[in-house]
């Protein structure tokens, strides 16, 4: 995936992290309050940008260092940490359906994948970062 992909995807995942916290925030809080989960619900938002951002900042680093391929595997995980680990607290928090959360841990070791793939990433290049 080149860098300006993975920064098109980024501006994806922010808008929609925004809007969907927004929407929680406002049009959801009744409903979120109700079920008890506005906490979820912020939870899911919170990973969502955060990892948007780090989407984000990845992408600038695959402008800068485009022969790090290694770089693929992290943005994937970021996006299926992103997909999985909110997606399911989203759903859990609006339907209620509570066997949801045992995916949500999956999400979360995307998320520490990425991570650690980022470090393999440098570390696998550090002659460049010397240079």
């Amino acid at each position: 995936m080149k860098g300006k992909t993975i920064l098109m995807i980024a501006g994806l995942f922010g808008a929609l992290a925004v809007g969907l916290g927004a929407f929680g925030a406002h049009g959801l809080a009744d409903i979120l309050q109700k079920t008890g989960r506005t906490e979820t619900y912020q939870t899911a938002v919170s990973y969502h940008f955060y990892h948007s951002l780090a989407l984000f900042l990845l992408g600038i680093l695959a402008l800068v260092k485009p022969e790090w391929k290694s770089l693929n595997f992290v943005a994937w995980s970021f996006i299926l940490g992103i997909l999985i680990f909110s997606g399911s607290l989203y759903i859990l928090s609006l339907s209620g359906i509570t066997w949801l959360g045992a995916i949500t841990p999956l999400g979360g070791v995307g998320f520490i994948m990425g991570w650690l793939g980022l470090f393999y990433a440098a570390l696998r290049h550090d002659q460049i970062l010397t240079k």
